[in-house]
């Protein structure tokens, strides 16, 4: 701390040095998928999921404020969250898009909680929405888990230093 900063006193971060000392810590890479009001499909890459209790089992992803796809999905309510495998780099980036027909081409099938469960996934976790947090730029999304299963033991897509691997 400086002389000329005070106790208390908010640091001023710059964002490319936030994003280069937080770009160290690796991230899972996730696609959380739900449908809109009129039952169509729709899905987003979020590298900020986590579990967060166990008791009751709750899990949460941060989407950013502006997502136009978190707010199709949102009063639905119903997600499944995809952790993708090490090899489906292609189908991360293909996610990553907001397009439309973006699920043509994608493999996945219609979960027992009517929402999207992406082929090949290391593992899908079902939830319902439980509460939104506003968190700065983001939103802190907390979903309560009703079903979940390891569908495919392979090593997870990760996400580090501003590349995948």
């Amino acid at each position: 701390m400086t002389d000329s900063q005070q106790a208390g006193e908010p640091r001023t971060v710059d964002p490319s040095h936030y994003r280069e000392v937080m770009g160290h810590y690796p991230t899972g890479v996730a696609v959380v998928t739900g449908t809109t009001e009129s039952g169509e499909p729709v899905g987003m890459v979020v590298g900020t999921f986590t579990s967060v209790s166990l008791d009751p089992p709750l899990v949460s992803f941060m989407p950013k404020t502006t997502s136009g796809t978190f707010a199709l999905m949102r009063d639905a309510g119903t997600f499944c969250v995809n952790v993708l495998a090490h090899d489906q780099l292609e189908l991360c980036r293909t996610m990553a898009v907001p397009r439309p027909g973006k699920f043509d081409d994608v493999a996945w099938f219609p979960s027992a909680y009517g929402v999207p469960a992406l082929d090949g996934a290391v593992a899908h976790i079902h939830c319902t929405l439980d509460r939104v947090v506003p968190a700065g730029d983001h939103l802190i999304v907390v979903c309560r888990v009703q079903d979940m299963a390891v569908t495919r033991p392979a090593t997870p897509l990760l996400f580090f230093q501003g590349g995948y691997g």
